[in-house]
């Protein structure tokens, strides 16, 4: 199994949903974050001021699903967030070594 994290706009929240849904994805997580990449922040204007955001804010996104899924999900995340400009951000996949749904005791895909 693999955990697909990815950190996106979140103005993309939505398609990026829609898009895992669509591939049979049930269940995700999302988290509100800051963080920057090579862009480095940037510079803005408040009441005749500038000053400089270092952290951007970008919506984490976490979803378990099965090695056969893995490739559609990660498709699916880049074709909906794609916009082409800096700061589109960045998808991780990882091992995930056993899943357990707590209610009933399930384990590997069958919890997911």
């Amino acid at each position: 199994m693999k955990r697909i994290t990815a950190i996106i706009k979140p103005f993309k929240l939505d398609e990026v949903r829609e898009g895992l849904a669509g591939v049979g994805v049930t269940g995700l997580t999302v988290t509100d974050v800051k963080g920057f990449g090579r862009q480095k922040g940037h510079t803005e204007l408040y009441r005749g001021a500038e000053y400089v955001v270092d952290f951007l804010p970008k919506i984490k996104v976490e979803v378990i699903v099965d090695d056969s899924a893995c490739e559609r999900c990660i498709e699916a995340i880049i074709s909906a967030a794609r916009t082409g400009k800096i700061g589109d951000g960045k998808i991780f996949v990882s091992d995930v070594e056993q899943v357990i749904r707590i209610r009933t005791g399930e384990t590997g895909a069958d919890a997911v």
